[in-house]
This record gives structure tokens, sequence and C-alpha cells, in this order.
């Protein structure tokens, strides 16, 4: 059997310390020229000294997401277009089911059946926004690798294949008129490995080592068909770390594909470069004709190194060229270590941080997966407006920001089940959404028994664990509000940071109010909290917002201000 290495494996300059055989400059040859005169060069000393996250992000709290790629029509869940070449996934098994073996249809074929023929972009948005989305994002690409824009670089796009339409602009043009601040994700870097098992085969049963469709096809493979024109080894990224001939068990193949193709590297693939210097043409060309606000990499670090810094660079000098001199723009990548947290807007994928963070940052997280998923559907697995709010609260109390995903159908509509969310949070967010808007960190985040998620993918189910006994804490002004997470049994919300004598809930509270009532609130210090008597005609499930008002109640936090 076949033998890898770490590094043989992955192929990639750099990795685990290999010396390069290739520079970024040389992968970066022919590439679109940067703006020129710019403050920020490709390299972190700039990032880190020149970025400050702008106001509006800050201010904003709230975005959601439309990750929504060809990979939603199976209605399989996540990472369709890689499982469906892993015999034995569930992927796979639909994919048998419905379609055919993966040596005669493969992903591309899926890709095609991507129509979206229900969509109507200004009622999702319409909807987002009601529910107090300040901005939307859009995906550009998954590491499926088809862009959804009107890319020049890479034929295989929505402009050619599947929806036929410029996914993209369509949501740029409705989302910026209906006043939201506009984003894209980028997820194509990882293709070029996350890919290779479409280069593989069966290892068992009777098809056992028929190589899948990439292995075989080509661009003259097309001629007459839907695809005449295309080449589908673009698609694929070319045979970088095919599975080695001869593997003839499930766990032989699973082993090889978690030591090779699984790893998550952020390096240049040796073996590939080609691949490295068209992403960066596509990403240039998606940053220089949508102008997004944000910027979405799903990477553990800029993606292909010295590349990925000259793509960042020109990012921020393209956005203040375009402001004015002004830097509005949000680039988010992940596992961001704390000497480079100035530099971008580190996103926690599915999670949460235990502390105020110094510098703004940005969960995401999804109601179901993050690909429609007909079996979550079914088994009511979504995201209650609970959870999706009181992660809201955990997060801005922290210096955060929360973006959500709402699941898409291929035909470009959410169901009925998240709608209902959806709506719900909008009724929530239409009443005290104020009190979480252009907030910033209090002295301390949080008051309450239940742990909140820490670290990349440690959230909890579809039911939120918060109680009334859980309170979040955030400034705006002189101003405190103290968002609990629940509603009492006995109407009284009971803040126990601010009993009589507590040194952190120091200060003199002179009213409490709700967002956008003058009426103030009965409450009482004493020796054990303050406590809030709740008016009953503003019971519901999610709980209320408390604007703390008098005098000395704020300052203190170590967060970034401005």
């Amino acid at each position: 059997m076949m033998t890898f290495s770490r590094r043989d494996a992955m192929g990639v300059i750099g990795f685990a310390g290999a010396a390069s055989t290739l520079s970024a400059a040389q992968v970066m040859a022919a590439t679109a020229p940067s703006v020129q005169g710019g403050q920020f060069t490709p390299d972190w000393a700039a990032l880190t000294s020149g970025y400050r996250a702008p106001n509006w992000f800050r201010d904003a709290k709230f975005g959601i997401w439309a990750h929504w790629s060809a990979q939603c029509v199976p209605e399989e869940g996540d990472w369709y277009a890689r499982d469906m070449y892993l015999q034995g996934t569930r992927a796979y098994t639909a994919h048998v089911a419905k379609y055919g073996h993966p040596s005669k249809v493969g992903f591309m074929e899926i890709e095609n059946l991507w129509k979206a023929e229900r969509w109507d972009p200004e009622r999702l948005i319409d909807l987002y926004q009601r529910a107090g989305a300040k901005y939307f994002v859009a995906l550009a690409n998954h590491h499926d690798n088809l862009d959804t824009y009107a890319s020049t670089h890479h034929a295989w796009n929505t402009t050619r294949v599947g929806p036929k339409k410029d996914i993209v602009g369509i949501w740029a043009k409705v989302a910026r008129a209906k006043g939201l601040r506009f984003g894209v994700s980028n997820h194509s870097a990882h293709a070029w490995h996350w890919y290779q098992p479409a280069y593989g085969y069966d290892p068992e049963g009777p098809m056992r080592g028929q190589r899948y469709d990439a292995w075989r096809l080509s661009a003259a493979d097309g001629k007459g068909k839907w695809w005449d024109g295309l080449d589908p080894q673009e698609l694929y990224s070319g045979r970088t770390m095919p599975l080695p001939s001869g593997v003839a068990t499930l766990a032989e193949a699973n082993a090889i594909h978690e030591r090779t193709d699984r790893l998550w590297s952020e390096g240049i693939p040796k073996d590939n470069p080609e691949f490295v210097r068209t992403w960066a043409l596509r990403c240039r060309e998606l940053i220089d004709n949508y102008r997004p606000d944000l910027l979405y990499f799903d990477n553990f670090d800029l993606p292909f190194q010295q590349v990925g810094l000259e793509t960042a660079a020109h990012y921020y000098n393209a956005n203040r060229a375009w402001n004015n001199g002004r830097l509005e723009a949000v680039l988010n990548v992940k596992m961001v270590p704390p000497e480079r947290r100035m530099g971008l807007v580190e996103d926690v994928e599915r999670g949460g941080k235990p502390y105020i963070e110094t510098y703004p940052w940005q969960t995401d997280t999804c109601l179901g997966n993050w690909h429609y998923d007909r079996a979550l559907y079914d088994r009511d697995g979504y995201k209650t407006a609970a959870t999706v709010l009181h992660t809201l609260f955990d997060v801005v109390s922290k210096n955060g920001n929360l973006l959500l995903s709402v699941p898409m159908r291929g035909d470009g509509t959410i169901d009925e089940k998240e709608e209902r969310v959806i709506e719900e949070i909008a009724t929530w967010m239409g009443r005290y959404g104020t009190a979480i808007y252009a907030t910033r960190p209090w002295r301390i985040h949080a008051e309450g028994p239940t742990k909140p998620a820490s670290g990349m993918f440690a959230e909890g189910g579809p039911k939120s664990p918060y109680t009334a006994n859980d309170i979040r804490y955030v400034r705006n002004g002189d101003d405190v509000h103290a968002l609990v997470m629940g509603w009492p049994e006995d109407g009284i919300a009971r803040l126990t940071l601010w009993s009589v004598g507590n040194p952190i809930g120091r200060g003199e509270i002179r009213r409490v109010t709700l967002p956008g009532q003058t009426t103030p609130l009965a409450f009482r210090r004493t020796g054990a909290a303050l406590e809030v008597t709740l008016p009953p005609g503003h019971r519901n499930a999610i709980g209320i917002p408390l604007i703390l008002s008098g005098r000395g109640l704020t300052g203190g936090s170590l967060a970034e201000t401005a």
C-alpha cells in the first residue's frame, strides 16, 4: 500500500516546515494589479497597525446569511459534494439511490440541477430585514468550486451552469436597495484537496475499483451535452492526491482520506499552483465587481499564505478608495491568534467566547445545517427563536456580532418551519431590538448559572439552555442594558450584580425602563439583587431587556472603544 508523509500527502508549500519550491510572487503572476498607493501592504504588520473594525459593523450586531449552493438540491445536508464520493456515507447512499453511481453521475450533474426557479430575493430580504438583520451575506462559492457570480476567470459559475443567474449580483442589488450592508463568503480555497474523493472509487462492493467521474472526464467529453465547452477538471480541481489503487476496505480508504485530503490546510499546493493563481483572480474579481462591505473566508488563517495577504491588502485599499478614504471593510477569518486579531475580524463558527473580546468579532451559526437537510426538517431539528436570540445576547455582551444562516432549498425558498422561527425573531426584535444595536460591552458581560458555548463548534442543541436567572449586560451611552434570558415565574427579574454594596454594579440607579418606553418600572435594590417588576403585558418566552439609567453606571470595559 502507498504510504504518505504529512508533507507528501498534502503537497503544500511550507506545510509542516517544508521548504518552499514556488514563491507566492510566482503564483500571483498575471493576476490583476492591486490598488496602488494604498495604506495597506501585504504583511501582518500593516494589517494589524492600520485596521480598525468599522462602526457600521460594531453597531449592526446581527446579520443573516444565504449559505446557498447546489449542495442544497439533494436536501441531504452538509458536504454533499465530497461525501457522495465516500462510500458508506449518508450522501453516497442517497446519491446512488436518487441519481446513480458516482462513476456515472458525478456532482457536476447536481450543479446543473440547481435551477433556483422559485427564488424571490426581495421577499427574503424583506423578511430578514424585518427580523432585525442589518447586514446580509451571500455565499459566493463553496468547496464544490462553483462561483455564484459572473466570473470571467472560472467558467463553472451560475451564469453558465444551473440557475443561469448572477446570484451574488442579484442579492447585492436587492440588499443594498433595502439599506442593508452587503457581504460575500468565499469557501473555495479548500476545493483543491476537499474534492479529491471525486477521483477515487468504491473500495468494496459490486462497483469496487471503478474510478468516479472526475478521474475520466475531460472537456472533449462534453461535446453535444449541457456542459459543452466546460472542462470538468477545472471544476474538480485536478488530480492532486487521488486514492491510490489497490485499497480494498472502507476502513483503509477512510484512513487515507483523513490523513490526506481531509486535512484542513491553508497553504499553497505544491502540485497545483495554477489553482491558487486562478483562485486569486476569481477573488479579486469578486471584490472589485461587487464591492462587498464584508468578505468572509472559510479559512483558519488567510488562505494561501502570501497570496492571502495580497488579497487582504487589496481589499482594504480598494474599500478605502470606494469610500472616499474611510475604511468600511470587514474581513472574517477563523482561528485568529491574539496577535493578529486587530488586523481583521475573527469569526467563531458555531461557538463563542468565554470572555469580553478586546476586538470586535463574529460568531456564525445556522438554523439547521449549512446546506438544506430534509431529515432535519422532518424531525423538527431547527433552532428556536429563543436559542437564536439568546446566542445574540451572549455574543453582543462580549463585543461580538451574530451571523445567522437560514438554509435554502435548491429552488430558492425557505420552508415554513424556518419562516416561523424568523417571524418570531422579527416580533421580538421589532419590540426590543433597539436594546441590542449600537451597544458596547459593560464591565462584566454576564451573570447566571448557565455555561455558554466557548470555542469553535461548541454550541448546544436546538433548544436554549438559558433561564431568567441568566442575564447579559451591554452599555449604550450612560445606560446599562440588562438582557434577561427568559421570563421569571413570579414576574420579578433579579439582577444580582446590582445588589446593594456590590462593587461591580456600582453607581446610582434612578430609573428602569423597557426599550422605547418612557413609563418607569417598579424596582428596589436589596442585599441580594436589584428586583424589577416586569409588566405582564410584555410576557414572552424569549426574555426582555431592561434599560438601567442613573449616575455612574457605565465604564470600565477593556474592549476596543470608538
